[in-house]
């Protein structure tokens, strides 16, 4: 690569977007003039915000105590609001007195109709005999010579509050109610500790005191590490996507894209010099806003006054200046990530118009990744530094609030899965580059019924890629729903029908019938054929070796995002209740074997490979095969079993090996938790490679690099056998030769 040329395009791409207008205003004047014009909007919009008052219908007042007094006139007590105006903001009714009536159904049923009706906002009403019931408990309080028992309290009537949760006016009146009768409850059990000479102290025998140990300074880091680095990426995202549209896309709406392709600049090239530009006016959109978003919010907190007297330990003023530093610092990496895949969605479209379309589907797959880390309950730890964007945001929040010693046990976690996301997208943008028919689609109007009819009558010997996608996404939504179909198993033979209908129904069945509709050839494309003799045997053996890495994998994956125990344990229970072992192992080994190897290493993977690169659609279908499982351990360990059975796949092309493998691997993680204490109980030598653990066993990792090692062989001489590849994959085999050739030279 001619770092000469990436930076001729580089100028390039800047200058010109530099002449745009629109990308001018969108990174550098919008977030000027967009939060201040926010602020002043929001103090125009506070001038019409005010707490209006509430209408309260009180039935029975007059079966209330005198002392203490919960109304005075025809208003609540004012000692019983926590500020004096509030007592202008409930608008008191009291009922006619009407002892019979008040504690009948016929006067509940006449206060839903006025709640109802939006006479009242709230209605309380007191039972006939509450004020009675209450002197009768102090009594019994005052003399020593009577027990005080639970039965005793519990006879008391309580007040009924009726409201309408649907109403604001409501539920703001029930809420300013309830306010009032517990400070009013308050001063009726003080009141009765008085009359029966015992001090206050002895309902409240201690206070607790309350030290802030955090400075001015971290109290401020920890408000700002939850909101600014949600800015920064949310910023980076959008910054990003506009220029990429406009670098691809908007290029080939232009006709300039192929006078580029022209030049000397080799694809490699062309992608890193757009990419560089594209980070840029990322980082730059991200900086904007955040400075001027931390400016505009300063001078607005110091301005709410009501705020900081309603919130005193809320912090006011600029962040610190060392979580700017770690948010510029964070935002390379970031900012790289996100051009990288907005390139690859830009150069995938046909038309500006249509690269506009992917920003939602991109924001909608971040957005949780983004989120997550705000979430109290979400902490730094080693499984959620690697997840992506999340450990990135949670290390960022580390490092904003000093919290160093955590941050450095987790930094290369973080940067490591960072930097491989960052890898494969920029991958993904080159490929894209260099695949023709991704360049150089025309734009065109897309109906559903055109589409599907394109689907039937043009359909090929396999899949294609769109009818590869449409079958995946197919099969995830009908095991979302499936999840809220079947309840959950209460017993073996539950398990085991909703097991195999699901597997059935939303796995085998919707992929074979794509199969025969949507393809030409429903045996290749479900790689329904013989394979080499030695495959079967070399299958099972390369599943029995890889049991102890597999295990090992789910163990620590147990470690990293521990499963809820009453899950497991429902689980071993139900496997406990298995009639015998073979019908264990049909329906938790041989079904899931067959079905979804048809789906996945069948009809998904055939289609995919018409990308180019069997590896590209190896690891596409993998990651299908592991969020079909729901469960993130069970989808990371499936992901990764995954890549092994679709390189089976590519490499025998047959489908067999592939269910033989799969059928091996369930099978042995179903016997290994039955049958290995009788197996060590039978083979005591065999301890040197299994170790007993709480809760199960584990294998050595002499034992487990062994078997691993041995495994590598065996995919060795899998990668050997010769094995057909798809028109695209040859076609993109011989531009990957001719590239290499090009840069020896």
């Amino acid at each position: 690569m001619k770092w000469t040329n990436v930076k001729l395009i580089f100028t390039r791409e800047v200058r010109d977007q530099l002449r745009d207008r629109r990308t001018l205003f969108t990174i550098a004047i919008l977030p000027l003039f967009l939060y201040p014009l926010l602020g002043m909007l929001v103090f125009q919009v506070m001038q019409f915000t005010r707490e209006y008052p509430v209408r309260i219908w009180i039935v029975g007042s007059e079966h209330l105590p005198q002392q203490p007094r919960l109304i005075e006139g025809t208003q609540f007590s004012a000692g019983l609001f926590n500020y004096p105006k509030d007592n202008e903001l409930l608008e008191v009714v009291l009922a006619d007195p009407d002892s019979d009536a008040a504690g009948s159904e016929e006067r509940h049923l006449e206060a839903k109709r006025a709640v109802q009706s939006a006479d009242f906002d709230a209605v309380i009403i007191f039972p006939p005999s509450f004020s009675e019931q209450l002197e009768r408990f102090r009594k019994q309080l005052g003399d020593s010579r009577l027990p005080i028992q639970n039965e005793a309290v519990g006879e008391i009537p309580n007040p009924r509050i009726i409201y309408d949760q649907t109403r604001d006016e409501s539920r703001v009146a029930k809420e300013r109610l309830a306010t009032v009768l517990h400070n009013w409850r308050e001063n009726v059990g003080r009141e009765y500790l008085k009359q029966n000479n015992i001090s206050e102290i002895v309902a409240k025998p201690f206070v607790a005191e309350e030290t802030d140990v955090a400075s001015e300074e971290q109290r401020r880091a920890a408000v700002w590490s939850k909101l600014l680095p949600f800015v920064i990426l949310i910023w980076a995202l959008t910054g990003a996507f506009y220029p990429a549209i406009d670098l691809c896309a908007g290029e080939k709406e232009r006709g300039t894209l192929e006078t580029l392709l022209s030049s000397p600049a080799r694809r490699g090239e062309i992608v890193w010099g757009k990419l560089l530009t594209i980070m840029l006016f990322s980082s730059a959109t991200a900086l904007l806003n955040l400075v001027s978003m931390s400016v505009t919010a300063t001078l607005m907190m110091g301005q709410l006054e009501q705020l900081e007297q309603t919130f005193p330990e809320l912090p006011m003023g600029l962040p610190p200046l060392v979580s700017l530093v770690w948010l510029v610092v964070a935002l390379i990496p970031v900012s790289a990530l996100f051009s990288a895949l907005s390139l690859a969605l830009a150069t995938f479209a046909r038309s500006a118009k249509e690269g506009q379309y992917y920003l939602m589907p991109l924001l909608l797959v971040t957005m949780p990744l983004i989120v997550l880390p705000v979430l109290p309950s979400v902490q730094l730890e080693l499984g959620t530094s690697l997840i992506p964007v999340t450990g990135l945001m949670l290390l960022l929040k580390s490092l904003m609030e000093s919290d160093y010693q955590l941050a450095l046990v987790h930094v290369v976690p973080v940067i490591g899965m960072t930097s491989i996301c960052c890898l494969f997208a920029i991958r993904w943008a080159i490929d894209q580059f260099n695949n023709e028919s991704v360049l150089f689609r025309e734009s065109e109007r897309v109906e559903p019924g055109v589409w599907l009819r394109h689907l039937v009558r043009n359909r090929g010997e396999t899949p294609s890629i769109s009818a590869a996608l449409l079958c995946a996404t197919f099969l995830l939504i009908l095991r979302f729903f499936a999840n809220f179909q079947f309840s959950t198993p209460e017993s073996w033979s539950d398990l085991a029908t909703v097991t195999v209908i699901s597997q059935i129904a939303f796995f085998a069945a919707p992929a074979l019938i794509m199969a025969f509709i949507l393809t030409r050839n429903p045996r290749a494309t479900l790689l329904f054929r013989v394979p080499h003799w030695l495959t079967l045997p070399a299958a099972f053996l390369l599943a029995v070796l890889m049991h102890p890495t597999a295990m090992t994998i789910s163990a620590q994956l147990q470690e990293l995002y521990p499963a809820p125990e009453q899950l497991q344990v429902m689980v071993q229970k139900l496997i406990e209740d298995a009639p015998n072992i073979w019908a264990l192992l049909f329906v938790l080994a041989l079904t899931p074997a067959i079905c979804e190897e048809f789906a996945f290493r069948g009809f998904i993977l055939s289609g995919l490979r018409h990308l180019g690169h069997p590896s590209w659609a190896i690891l596409l279908t993998s990651l299908l095969f592991g969020v079909a499982h729901g469960i993130i351990q069970q989808s990371i360990a499936a992901s990764i079993v995954g890549c092994v059975i679709g390189y089976l796949a590519v490499q025998s092309g047959s489908i067999l090996t592939c269910i033989l493998f799969h059928l091996t691997h369930n099978s042995l993680a179903i016997l290994s938790q039955i049958l290995m204490e009788d197996f060590l109980a039978f083979l005591p030598a065999a301890k040197w490679a299994v170790q007993s653990i709480e809760g199960g066993y584990s294998y050595s990792w002499s034992f487990v690099t062994a078997s691993l090692a041995l495994a590598v062989l065996i995919l060795v001489w899998f990668s050997r056998l010769p094995h057909q590849l798809y028109a695209e994959e040859k076609l993109q085999e011989a531009i990957d030769n001719q590239t290499v050739r090009a840069v020896a030279k």
